[in-house]
């Protein structure tokens, strides 16, 4: 992912009122990214439990979405649609997205289930047990990497063009 302003989160979202994106907070550990190891941008607000963010590039510009988390908790240990790892270190979580433009604005949003701090992109970054001899693990990674991409990339897009 390349590398963003705080001025260029804060315009990047779609899905935001302009109170919204002023009042939103960065993640503590902004200055220190590694955005070479990042697919896209994803936080909790530390001061907004429910409240999470993510911004991920769609046709080259930077599209962020703002989150909510869902009431209620799954039965079972559900799978991250995004980075669908089966061996998360991490709890997954039910968030609603409102869309963009007049569908949001009417209320419509659209749900995924996703890892509860936004983690895939360290998830499918970290190497699996070999499941038989002669596994390419770098090519497993890569694409694990390439899928966790399109997941984030048609989640934006339905977000940003109002689809369900």
């Amino acid at each position: 992912m390349l590398p963003l302003t705080e001025q260029q989160i804060r315009s990047s979202f779609i899905n935001a009122s302009l109170r919204e994106r002023k009042s939103l907070t960065l993640p503590s550990n902004f200055d220190e990214l590694s955005w070479e190891n990042l697919d896209f941008l994803g936080w909790r607000d530390e001061k907004l439990p429910l409240i999470g963010y993510v911004v991920a590039f769609l046709d080259g510009e930077p599209v962020g979405i703002m989150f909510r988390k869902a009431d209620g908790k799954t039965r079972n240990r559900p799978q991250c649609s995004w980075c669908e790892d089966v061996n998360l270190p991490n709890d997954v979580t039910f968030f609603n997205a409102k869309q963009a433009g007049p569908a949001g604005r009417n209320g419509d949003t659209i749900s995924t289930l996703v890892c509860e701090k936004f983690e895939c992109s360290v998830n499918v970054r970290t190497p699996q047990s070999l499941p038989y001899v002669g596994f390419d693990r770098d090519a497993a990674i890569a694409h694990r990497i390439q899928v966790l991409q399109d997941h984030v990339q048609n989640f934006t897009q339905r977000v940003r063009d109002g689809e369900k």
